[in-house]
């Protein structure tokens, strides 16, 4: 790339984060007119169930149904994805210790390719992936005892299985405590993936899927919550005195992701999702590789815009970033900009 195409990127980088505000108030219209056939596969970060407010084991459902659909992946062009229930990534299923889950899997009847799910909260063969295995049009399922807590990745399992999750066949399992997690103001379920696609990145019109680069590990696109810049056009957000929780794992397939977010540093992070270890505390970044994930909590106390990166940051130009939007009152006390403000990430060096 030639230091002019550089330039021109990162110029529309601080675009696209100067316009948050804009985006996220016409979000509900911008869907609407998403072109006819071409689904939202982009799962909300505030998606998620609540803290459990139970305490003693119980049984619990848990509905899959994989689907293949055509969805945005960046502004003018599409990517046919598979997905859990539509979204990538699938749902946020939320269990506590000792639960029996109770797993049904449905293959669509319109699906091209067999699917399963395996789970790594899951003590058995293949985390459920053999007992869920169906060709298009069945229902498999299984049950297996929660006995581990922790925040645990789920994926697809069929052969090819890295096509299978690259393509958006990932999620996230949280076993919860008995006595569960510590109360904060706001949860967020984020997930990272690649797609890797025959033509180059930048490319408009239908995208295909690329084999080659699949095997090659060399991605066009890297994503928060299934396609470029969704959580720049979907934002997360807070108020100044609440803390924050992300929930953050990587479906990968290939990638580990340095999990950052910009003007903000981890009063507890949990590595690796060991949450009943003791949290590490006052962390810049943390390190969460393929098929893993972390819990990370702080306290957002001035107003103005974060981004949420990898901080392999050239990842930034291929899609990989997203914006916590943080209102509230000014405090000159804990920050204070001695002239008017840049919003752009150029400004912050970023």
């Amino acid at each position: 790339m030639t230091l002019r195409k550089v330039l021109l990127a990162g110029s529309a980088v601080a675009a696209a984060f100067a316009a948050v505000p804009a985006v996220a108030a016409d979000n509900a219209h911008a869907h609407a007119a998403s072109p006819a056939g071409v689904a939202d596969i982009v799962r909300d970060a505030a998606d998620l169930p609540g803290p459990l407010a139970r305490r003693g084991p119980a049984t619990v459902k848990v509905d899959l149904e994989t689907t293949e659909v055509t969805g945005q992946l960046a502004d003018g062009s599409t990517y046919h994805y598979w997905t859990f229930n539509g979204k990538v990534p699938g749902p946020f299923v939320r269990v506590r210790v000792g639960d029996t889950v109770e797993v049904r899997m449905k293959n669509a009847d319109d699906s091209q390719m067999p699917h399963n799910v395996d789970f790594h909260a899951v003590t058995g063969p293949g985390g459920g992936g053999a007992a869920t295995m169906a060709a298009p049009g069945e229902t498999k399922g299984f049950t297996f005892k929660a006995l581990a807590p922790g925040l645990y990745v789920y994926h697809c399992a069929a052969p090819m299985v890295a096509q299978h999750i690259a393509n958006g066949m990932y999620g996230m399992i949280l076993v919860e405590p008995e006595a569960g997690l510590s109360k904060v103001d706001r949860e967020f379920y984020v997930m990272q993936g690649e797609i890797y696609t025959e033509q180059a990145h930048g490319t408009g019109g239908a995208l295909s899927e690329s084999i080659d680069k699949l095997l090659a590990e060399q991605p066009e696109y890297y994503v928060f919550n299934g396609a470029a810049d969704a959580l720049v056009k979907k934002p997360l957000h807070a108020r100044t005195g609440e803390t924050v929780r992300v929930f953050f794992g990587v479906g990968g397939p290939n990638k580990t992701s340095s999990f950052h977010v910009i003007g903000e540093i981890f009063d507890r992070a949990y590595p690796l999702a060991s949450i009943t270890s003791a949290p590490m505390t006052d962390v810049q970044t943390i390190t969460v590789p393929p098929g893993g994930a972390a819990v990370s909590e702080f306290k957002v106390e001035v107003p103005g815009r974060f981004v949420l990166v990898d901080h392999a940051l050239s990842r930034m130009e291929r899609g990989l970033k997203g914006i916590l939007v943080v209102d509230g009152e000014q405090r000159a006390d804990l920050f204070k900009s001695h002239q008017t403000d840049d919003p752009s990430p150029e400004a912050s060096g970023h």
